[in-house]
């Protein structure tokens, strides 16, 4: 699946649930998009900046949890799939800062380059890319676009499912816990293990950070399958 099949993966049913769907299988949902964005003010400090959002379709969250951490700041929000890119819109629309955001349907490979940006965040994107090839590509992508030593999160799920057979029960039991019956635990297990390909471990999302262009990365965050890194934008010799 290429980027751009989100837009058949994430359709309006899909978006429609994701919101509550998404802080179920994160515990820590809100947590890591406050740290995400507190790590991104710590490095670019509460000037005029341009933040590059990919995948940013769903809730908009973390472009709602930045502008309102740092008010001087703007966004482009890019999302391959129209469902999800509408609905960050109307949460983004109803927060009031419509005007500080650029929606952009598509992918981060079709943006221009000729103003790079401050700093950008990736988040629940990696996974759901099937090959390698096209998890190196959008890391490289957004690495064009972005200037010398702009910090850059990435969070996403990382290490085989079949590997952390705890981890499966702990979800389970987490769905279990928001009120799912067994048959849709089942159902939703299934459409998240057949339906995502994590990377290998977390050596290999720094591996692939760094061929794209990206030092001195960090891990800030992790819950059960799920971390999250803060890195840079290398800087030319």
């Amino acid at each position: 699946m290429a980027l751009h099949d989100s837009s058949r993966k994430f359709d309006a049913d899909r978006a429609a649930e994701y919101a509550i769907q998404s802080r179920i299988a994160l515990a820590g949902y809100d947590a890591c998009h406050e740290l995400a964005a507190c790590l991104l003010s710590a490095s670019l400090g509460s000037g005029a900046r341009r933040i590059l959002n990919v995948g940013a379709g769903g809730t908009g969250q973390e472009i709602l949890t930045a502008a309102a951490l740092e008010p001087h700041w703007s966004f482009v929000a890019v999302d391959p799939a129209p469902a999800m890119l509408d609905l960050a819109m109307a949460n983004i629309r109803m927060a009031g800062l419509e005007a500080r955001v650029e929606a952009f349907s598509g992918g981060v490979d079709e943006l221009a380059q000729q103003r790079p940006f401050d700093g950008a965040s990736l988040i629940g994107v990696l996974h759901h890319l099937p090959s390698q090839d096209e998890k190196k590509a959008v890391l490289g992508s957004i690495a064009k676009r972005l200037k010398p030593g702009a910090p850059f999160v990435v969070a996403c799920n990382r290490s085989a499912y079949e590997t952390k057979p705890l981890f499966l029960e702990a979800w389970a039991a987490r769905w279990r816990m928001a009120g799912a019956s067994s048959g849709e635990v089942e159902a939703k297990l299934a459409k998240i293990r057949h339906g995502a390909v994590p990377p290998e471990s977390e050596a290999a999302v720094e591996a692939m950070l760094s061929e794209a262009g990206f030092a001195r990365p960090e891990r800030f965050f992790s819950s059960l399958f799920w971390s999250a890194w803060i890195c840079f934008r290398q800087i030319p010799a």
